[in-house]
């Protein structure tokens, strides 16, 4: 049920609020939701907003600020938990604690086959198998993937890959594969590893090294000496690895372990994820905090968005360690009973070895924040320094850059980056596919993409860059200047960024469309490091954009180009291989396997794509 104050009139509004749990939203004159809050009971809550004087800064300025209220009534408190979290992640409200947690996690995808794969997976889990995670990042998943190779021979390839095989690959070759895709290695065998992967996951390493341990002998005994000398190999890397995890346990539990660390009015909250008793990884989250918080404010705002929307959500472990001692909300206890069947043990003051992982936590915490300090202020001071080059009279906050790229004037790509005082702002990266101009014509991909970028900012009323950086000089900014005019767009600062007669770094021009003579910095001069350093950026984000778009023609126009293969075998091809390079290495007979392709088609089919 939802209640909606158009006219805010503060006395009828709470005389006639229910006293119901639920969430309330308040909003500002714009109609943007500023603060969202939940509350067992909504009148009382919502009442204390008005009916006393504030001492801190924070509700002071909230209430100033709202023009009208939205509240939402729930059945429990708990619903009300969930609702508030939900609605936070969303609408990111600025006088919210709020934390970014909208990834889609990796997980380890072991499937469901006689030679079962394991790789890496992401979005939904619709194919048989066995998932296990979610992971932190994929970095923790490739170096758990790393570390399976060594160990546990899997294969990792595609399915189309392993079926059309007629010899073992390079995975084979350095011992990361056991060769099932060419009859090297039994079902039985190959089961046996898939059994052990299985366990690692489950963090039983002492019943893997049993079962090692006993396989060896039996392999001595039949004087099968290179199979023993291989599992031998297999127990000691095992065994190497425990010892150099030195953050393990022996524990069938999951625990996350988190610390919060603070300075100068920014915070940052490290979770450790620790499975089975194995460290798998780490993760660094930077609320956004708007106002003056407190330790447990925060962190307790961070528990409930994390553990009911966010990765908390997806992997509920046994036991939570706190660095700050917090009384946990009943209503959060009762949403992940509900949710997970049984909610975690909170703890703050751990002993053994989970007050090293505590303290491992705590100093992960400190360092990551110092790091994110430090960067945030060189991007600030380099604002800063850019704004007293160009004598401007108010503050650089965002900056949009672009640049264009293409193979001989052939499927241009344009990027359009962004940067703030934080730095680069990836989520707001884009590309733009350049078509209906004249190959080679750089001038008329800039006012396409500024056009089309522009165009859509004004008509969505997104907001716009005190600073338009071009890559290139006075041609490109005249374009730039054409495209604000024609769009009515004021306000705007554009400068070109040009290499110059030497081309080196260092000897950058940076032009202004007023200007007759470009502005020459010294190499060092803070200014000039971030306008390249934003360049490079949207020059590295166009070349990304330009190799994706040929690599996909590639893939499809280089077989349109051979005679005898039509759209049913180009695509029966193409399902078969995999991708367009798996087609262009396989052999003759790999070739003919695929239904319509004879053998002349298939030496035909090699030689146009050899050439």
């Amino acid at each position: 049920m939802n209640e909606t104050l158009n006219q805010f009139d503060i006395p009828s509004f709470l005389k006639n609020l229910s006293s119901s749990p639920g969430v309330y939203r308040m909003l500002d004159k714009k109609g943007e939701i500023i603060y969202v809050g939940k509350a067992k009971n909504l009148k009382k809550r919502v009442s204390s907003y008005f009916n006393r004087q504030h001492e801190d800064a924070k509700t002071q300025s909230l209430v100033e600020h709202i023009v009208s209220i939205e509240v939402t009534l729930t059945l429990s408190e708990k619903e009300a938990l969930i609702l508030e979290s939900t609605l936070i992640k969303q609408h990111r409200p600025r006088y919210n604690i709020v934390f970014r947690d909208d990834k889609s996690y990796p997980y380890i995808y072991l499937s469901k086959h006689d030679f079962p794969r394991i790789t890496t997976h992401r979005g939904r889990q619709s194919k048989e198998g066995i998932y296990f995670g979610p992971y932190p990042n994929m970095s923790s998943v490739k170096a758990t993937l790393n570390l399976l190779q060594k160990i546990f021979p899997v294969r990792q390839c595609e399915d189309a890959f392993f079926k059309n095989r007629t010899r073992p690959c390079l995975q084979y070759q350095i011992k990361r594969c056991s060769g099932p895709c060419v009859g090297l290695v039994g079902k039985d065998e190959y089961r046996q590893e898939v059994e052990h992967v299985k366990l690692f996951f489950q963090g039983k390493n002492q019943a893997i090294l049993k079962s090692l341990a006993d396989k060896m002998e039996q392999a001595s005994e039949r004087l099968a000496f290179e199979e023993a000398a291989r599992l031998r190999n297999q127990l000691m890397a095992l065994q190497k690895l425990q010892e150099q995890q030195a953050v393990s346990i022996q524990s069938e539990s999951n625990v996350d372990v988190i610390a919060l660390s603070e300075q100068h009015g920014q915070y940052c909250v490290q979770v450790l994820y620790i499975r089975v008793g194995r460290l798998l990884g780490n993760k660094t989250y930077f609320p956004k905090v708007g106002w003056t918080e407190s330790r447990q404010e925060v962190l307790e705002a961070f528990l409930e968005q994390f553990y009911t929307t966010g990765l908390g959500a997806k992997s509920l472990p046994d036991d939570i360690i706190l660095s700050e001692d917090l009384k946990i909300e009943p209503a959060l206890i009762e949403v992940l009973s509900e949710l997970h069947g049984a909610a975690p043990k909170f703890t703050s003051n751990p002993r053994g070895p989970r007050a090293k992982w505590l303290e491992m936590a705590k100093l992960n915490a400190d360092q990551a924040l110092i790091s994110h300090l430090a960067a945030k202020q060189n991007v600030e001071q380099r604002m800063q320094r850019l704004q007293e080059v160009l004598t401007l009279p108010k503050p650089i906050h965002r900056i949009e850059c672009f640049d264009i790229s293409h193979s001989q004037g052939e499927l241009t790509v344009a990027s359009c980056v962004v940067f703030d005082e934080n730095g680069p702002l990836k989520k707001l990266y884009r590309h733009f596919n350049i078509e209906g101009i004249k190959p080679g014509d750089d001038y008329a991909a800039m006012h396409q993409v500024l056009t089309r970028r522009y165009q859509r900012a004004k008509k969505e009323n997104q907001p716009l860059p005190d600073l338009i950086l071009i890559d290139g000089g006075k041609g490109q900014l005249s374009q730039a200047t054409q495209v604000l005019k024609q769009l009515e767009i004021e306000g705007i600062l554009l400068l070109g960024l040009a290499k110059g007669t030497t081309r080196k770094i260092g000897f950058e021009q940076i032009w202004q469309i007023d200007k007759k003579l470009p502005l020459m910095l010294d190499s060092q001069d803070p200014a000039l490091l971030l306008i390249r350093q934003i360049d490079e950026e949207a020059h590295r984000f166009a070349i990304t954009g330009h190799r994706g778009k040929r690599e996909k023609k590639r893939s499809t126009s280089t077989l349109e180009e051979i005679a005898g293969v039509g759209p049913k075998r180009r695509q029966a091809l193409l399902r078969h291989f995999g991708g367009w390079r798996e087609v262009k290495n396989a052999t003759i007979d790999e070739l003919c396997k695929v239904k319509g392709i004879s053998p002349e088609l298939a030496k035909h089919i090699q030689l146009m794509l050899s050439s």
